[in-house]
């Protein structure tokens, strides 16, 4: 007997009434149908309990009334496409576990990424980071060291028993990720390090390297900015000159500005892919068009190696029930409406951009979707190297030995704690029961362990941040993006998600 398949997503179109989009999650089919065919498929779905065990199921669309059943051609396609099925609910539940684990498993045996953080410190003390504790509380002092060459040889000797663990050979053709992250990875006083990791790298194979900079320093590394070596920076701008200065200061209270952008200038010159984030809440959502005005006016954007993404502030001070935070859905609808009285911010990522570029390309039959069994490479390959010879999976929670998943020691031997390691990588779709049953789940990822975390949940918690009504609306612009003829707009991915 036919039912919906559990993992069916509905998507309103603008302005075609009679007309809507089918979405299966794990097949990655989109289809355009008639209402009159959707609400059929809807009438065949099995009822789900009111209630998850934990977390909150995902706003569901509005329900319409079914009509006659579509005839056996289209009842077929729908089958085909994976929107109907003649498994059980229970049955189909245990065919995407599998699906999930061995989709994980396909990630999990790729190279690892693996980031190096010269040190804790950094020059800068904004309000809202998560790891200003480190640079202001005494009690945090003896994490302000600075990776020492020995340290970094050490992890270059260690990293076949890692790629080991991923299934890859010590004969394999090397294709190594490597990304610096601090406190502030490129400080002038961390240039010996960064440039000693960078050679050892090339030493060893080919390498891509990339760094999330807070971009004051960069004048230092001049000669290590270009595509081959340092050729991909993220660095935060914070609104417009007054606004930023307010915002990404020195320990002194001046602000970053000026030193910045001459920076973002001396990058883009020499051929540096720069991504531009800016942390957004209510006090400087205003100021997005000035700072829109202000990347014109540089010329920025006329570069192809340039982008920009806008995205919720996540710090210290996001806790449940502030007003001046925003999550994620938030943000994107209040973007969309700037665009409509301010075009020119239309130059300014919103974070779900991305999805709406997989979109394109699934209208334009240039591509499937990316389908996520986690959240992030925190839980398929991501090592972060600090100074002390600590690996961590999450640059959110490096400094905290209690949540590191191994360190090399002073012989180039790997200690895992695999316990701490398997909560990380073992947080999948799958593992637990909101995200199992939830519709969007492969295209979410889960949402961040993190963040879950610390809205009160536990690492293996749902993190929805307004994801069902996120994907409905980046897919029906896209949609209408397409139909109409218009590119769709570039998407950047940023560095740093969170």
């Amino acid at each position: 007997m036919l039912r919906a398949s559990s993992y069916v997503l509905y998507v309103d179109l603008p302005d075609l009434a009679d007309e809507m989009l089918l979405v299966q999650t794990y097949t990655g089919a989109f289809d355009r149908v008639s209402r009159r065919i959707g609400a059929y498929v809807r009438s065949l779905e099995a009822a789900r309990p009111a209630k998850p065990l934990y977390g909150e199921w995902s706003p569901s669309e509005t329900a319409e009334p079914a009509g006659e059943p579509p005839s056996d051609t289209a009842l077929e396609t729908l089958t085909r496409r994976g929107y109907l099925t003649r498994m059980t609910p229970e049955q189909e539940e245990e065919f995407f576990r599998l699906y999930v684990e061995r989709l994980h498993g396909l990630f999990a045996n790729r190279w690892p990424t693996y980031l190096f953080m010269p040190t804790y410190d950094c020059n800068l003390r904004c309000s809202y980071c998560f790891q200003d504790h480190m640079r202001t509380d005494p009690g945090y002092s003896h994490l302000l060291k600075r990776m020492t060459p020995a340290m970094v040889d050490r992890i270059f000797l260690a990293m076949p028993k890692v790629e080991a663990l991923h299934g890859i050979p010590s004969e394999a053709e090397t294709k190594m990720d490597i990304g610096f992250f601090g406190g502030e990875p490129l400080l002038a006083d961390n240039r010996p390090i960064v440039e000693h990791v960078i050679g050892r790298a090339r030493a060893r194979g080919a390498a891509r390297f990339w760094a999330i900079s807070n971009g004051t320093e960069l004048d230092a590394y001049e000669d290590l900015l270009s595509p081959e070596l340092l050729g991909n920076v993220q660095i935060t701008l914070d609104g417009p000159p007054g606004r930023h200065d307010k915002r990404r200061i020195y320990a002194d209270g001046s602000g970053s500005w000026a030193k910045i952008v001459g920076n973002i200038q001396r990058c883009l010159d020499r051929g540096v892919q720069v991504s531009i984030r800016t942390n957004v809440d209510r006090g400087n959502l205003g100021e997005l068009p000035e700072l829109a005005d202000e990347i014109i006016r540089h010329g920025w954007n006329r570069f192809p190696h340039f982008g920009t993404q806008v995205a919720p502030i996540r710090g210290s001070h996001d806790k449940p029930g502030s007003r001046e935070t925003l999550n994620t859905w938030e943000l994107d609808q209040l973007l969309t409406e700037l665009r409509g009285s301010h075009p020119e911010t239309s130059i300014l990522g919103r974070v779900d951009d991305g999805l709406r570029s997989q979109a394109d390309r699934v209208f334009r039959h240039q591509g499937i979707p990316s389908f996520k069994s986690s959240f992030c490479a925190a839980h398929t390959g991501m090592y972060i190297f600090d100074p002390f010879g600590d690996i961590y999976a999450c640059w959110e929670k490096t400094g905290d030995q209690k949540v590191r998943i191994g360190h090399v020691d002073d012989q180039s031997e790997v200690q895992f704690a695999f316990d701490v390691q398997a909560l990380w990588r073992n947080r999948t779709v799958t593992s637990n029961p909101v995200c199992l049953r939830c519709r969007y789940n492969l295209f979410c990822g889960g949402g961040c362990a993190v963040l879950a975390m610390d809205s009160g949940g536990d690492f293996y918690r749902n993190y929805c941040d307004g994801f069902a009504q996120r994907f409905r609306a980046a897919v029906a612009d896209s949609f209408v993006d397409f139909t109409a003829g218009r590119a769709p707009e570039k998407a950047t991915r940023a560095l740093c998600d969170v």
